[in-house]
């Protein structure tokens, strides 16, 4: 160890050459090696007890040159002893509450570079994407696409005689995948350095911000709260017997394929579960309580989706609302009340019978019960949300969230960017670090997969005028159906405004637009035109190919 002396306690630098890799940090000493000597190991940890104990967490990082290769390798890590100035209490530079997709990206993005992190989690690593939310749904949606191909084969000259489809076999394998999973998770947390912390956290009424798990407390100067959200359950009060449903949680426990199934909801989750049962053979009824699906979408696609979903066998029930719910011995009693708006709102009660899946798809709320975050002065919207500005800060300062506990764009993707970019500001010093939420892709696995981007038609008009708006619309056959007995139509939708035609908004619904969006997607967050699109070389024969040839 070289080091350059001054006065007690006022050096100006130490250069520590140690198993290969070089630390630079501003810091102070009382005394001075020899510089031909390497330090001991015990010597090396003193020092960095010492200096993790006497500066701020930021302090450490490493200057830039002469030691650019190491500048993020080579961050000086914190100990993660308890801190003496939080008597009884586990200090971390980041401490992570939900060990989901939004915690675990800003997490290991923390540790990279260079903060001390623990992330706690109740329940399994990955949240709901991968253990009950993207993940195995789209294992769920490939086996109903194949089940879709079968009846294709024929008409591509395949006799594949007699197939039998296996539930317990595709659970199994979905669910060893997903454990898979969990434990990259953990390695990689354990690769890290990051502490994890097995239980349900709490916050305490201490001075500074200081959780509480299973009788241990844990404090940092730097709290992200990413503990995701659960589906909403109805009460046996406000449904009788509502109970004796399940939630899109419980559709992943179920150990064989169910006969007869009713979904309640009309957004994503009941549209997407809907279409995998059905697909794979389960007579599926879906309720909803207006005329469409997916209403938040562009009306195209409601409309559309809609009529697929009609198309495809699902029996629909339009303004339509669970009245009750009875266990019989072959199965539930579910009592529906329909509502005919052209007889005057005239009420209809009808009984589907043997149901043996009830699943309630009616929204999402945050999970934030027991956190205690109102005695932590974190202000909530009026379904408890928390509410947070533009760089994921809550009202209490030092305290953060991101993902669908925030109730805004509840995707994956955007919990993960947004606890990197919380990560990047926090501890690179990068200020203006966060997340962009416009122009943000999504997919809904329905049958056919739609695909959307930007403004709907509607929020465009809204926003900018009718008159300073252009669509371009088109709706056709893809070529893979030519052929086909089963038909299902592709339909896309271009939202363009001012003068110069930008593209604000990208929706379409049919076979293979699940891959297709990403690109388009890139190319209007680069604030592309309709003449940029034009320019472009057409692929054929692809159905992508109308998005540039539209007129």
């Amino acid at each position: 160890m070289t080091i350059v002396k001054k006065s007690f306690w006022d050096l100006h630098s130490i250069v520590a050459i140690h198993n290969d890799t070089a630390v630079a940090a501003q810091s102070t000493l009382p005394f001075r090696v020899h510089p031909t000597h390497k330090p001991p190991n015990f010597l090396v940890m003193a020092l960095l007890i010492r200096l993790t104990r006497t500066r701020d967490p930021c302090w450490f990082i490493c200057r830039k040159q002469p030691f650019s290769s190491f500048r993020r390798r080579a961050l000086l890590r914190r100990s993660m002893a308890s801190d003496p100035t939080a008597p009884g209490a586990t200090r971390f530079d980041f401490l992570v509450i939900g060990g989901g997709s939004g915690g675990l990206a800003g997490a290991r993005r923390a540790a990279e570079l260079g903060a001390s992190t623990a992330v706690i989690e109740s329940h399994k690593l990955g949240g709901t994407c991968v253990n009950v939310g993207c993940v195995p749904k789209k294992v769920m949606w490939n086996a109903a696409v194949h089940a879709e191909y079968l009846h294709d084969h024929s008409d591509y000259g395949f006799d594949v005689g007699n197939v039998h489809f296996s539930w317990e076999t595709l659970k199994a394998k979905r669910d060893s995948y997903v454990s898979h999973l969990n434990r990259i998770y953990r390695n990689n947390l354990d690769k890290a350095k990051i502490q994890t912390i097995q239980g349900r956290a709490r916050f305490t009424d201490d001075p500074e911000p200081t959780v509480e798990v299973d009788g241990r407390k844990y404090t940092a100067p730097h709290i992200l709260i990413a503990t995701g959200g659960q589906p909403y359950v109805l009460s046996d009060a406000e449904v009788p017997g509502a109970s004796l449903g399940i939630t899109s949680d419980g559709f992943f426990e179920l150990e064989t394929l169910p006969k007869r199934s009713v979904i309640v909801g009309a957004g994503y989750i009941a549209v997407e579960i809907a279409g995998i049962l059905s697909t794979l053979g389960s007579k599926t009824s879906l309720i909803i309580r207006q005329t469409g699906v997916l209403r938040n979408f562009d009306s195209i696609i409601s409309t559309n989706c809609t009529k697929e979903i009609q198309n495809s066998g699902v029996d629909l029930w339009k303004n339509s609302h669970v009245k009750s719910v009875r266990k019989t011995d072959r199965g539930l009693e579910v009592t529906i009340v329909t509502i005919d708006p052209e007889k005057k709102n005239e009420e209809k009660i009808s009984t589907i019978q043997e149901v043996d899946c009830l699943l309630w798809a009616i929204g999402r709320q945050p999970n934030t019960s027991g956190l205690n975050i109102g005695e932590m002065g974190v202000d909530t919207d009026e379904r408890g949300h928390i509410i947070v500005d533009d760089f994921q800060n809550t009202s209490r300062p030092g305290i953060y969230a991101v993902g669908d506990v925030c109730g805004r764009a509840l995707l994956t993707p955007v919990a993960i960017a947004a606890g990197r970019k919380l990560a990047h500001r926090l501890f690179e010093g990068k200020k203006d670090s966060k997340l962009d939420y416009s122009s943000i892709p999504t997919v809904v696995f329905s049958h056919p997969p739609i695909g959307t981007v930007g403004l709907t038609e509607e929020e465009a008009i809204k926003s900018r005028g009718k008159e300073n708006v252009k669509i371009y619309k088109t709706s056709f056959t893809p070529m893979y159906h030519a052929i086909t007995s089963r038909k299902s139509q592709c339909i896309m939708k271009l939202v363009c405004v001012g003068k110069e035609e930008k593209v604000v908004g990208l929706h379409m619904q049919g076979l293979g637009c699940d891959e297709m969006l990403q690109g388009f997607a890139v190319a209007i967050k680069m604030g592309a035109t309709k003449a940029d699109f034009d320019k472009t070389i057409a692929i054929h024969p692809t159905s992508s190919e109308e998005f540039v040839t539209m007129r």
